[in-house]
């Protein structure tokens, strides 16, 4: 299981302020969507820049023209690239293929998704190399949690891996990681508290114990 630090409500100065702290107990930073809307893929440009062993993912929420999208991301240096699982099976290839020549991976985004069990399995097939159940933030303040989306999804997908993301904090997080999710990704749950380094160090603590359990 690897860890990934979501930020969304940053600029750039903010966002390398912020990895550099928590940089020893991630395995991959997320340039959120709110981000890349406000500053621009030279976001993803910038912590690849400055963190070059980090995996950098963009999360570009694509729907259409994927190729092409997954290529500018790619060249600011992204090295995981979404797409909305509600975009045509012709783009998921599209952004596969263009993912696959460029030594890149594809994560599919299933926010909003309805049929999550057939759609993962669509999706498995298409050559996705992650597959997200995402509660996002008009959800989770309905009180949606993610837990019984992923067990679907793990119990349809026979190649690609799987990822969660959506309100994820220490205090669910045993939760989480029975659920063996591949990717675990935390915003808020890291970004919010005062000692980032000392929340992010606990999460993967207890995230490399579930894999030894």
């Amino acid at each position: 299981m690897k860890l990934q630090l979501a930020l969304d409500l940053v600029n750039i100065p903010q966002a390398l302020e912020l990895i550099k702290e928590v940089e020893d107990h991630i395995d991959i930073v997320e340039i959120g969507t709110p981000v890349i809307n406000k500053e621009g893929l030279k976001a993803v440009d910038a912590v690849k820049a400055a963190f070059p062993n980090l995996e950098v993912l963009a999360d570009v929420k694509i729907m259409d023209a994927a190729g092409y999208e997954v290529s500018n991301a790619a060249a600011a240096g992204a090295d995981i690239v979404t797409i909305l699982a509600q975009a045509e099976d012709s783009s998921i290839k599209g952004a596969v293929e263009a993912a696959k020549k460029l030594g890149k991976k594809i994560l599919v985004d299933m926010i909003a998704v309805k049929d999550i069990k057939t759609r993962a399995a669509e999706l498995d097939m298409l050559g996705a190399d992650y597959i997200c159940v995402h509660t996002g933030y008009d959800l989770q303040a309905e009180g949606k949690d993610s837990f019984e989306d992923l067990r679907t999804i793990k119990s349809v997908v026979k190649n690609a891996k799987t990822a969660i993301a959506g309100g994820i904090k220490f205090e669910t997080l045993p939760e989480v990681i029975k659920a063996q999710p591949d990717l675990i990704i935390v915003g808020g749950g890291i970004t919010s508290k005062e000692d980032k380094k000392a929340e992010a160090a606990k999460i993967q603590k207890l995230i490399k114990e579930g894999v030894i359990a």
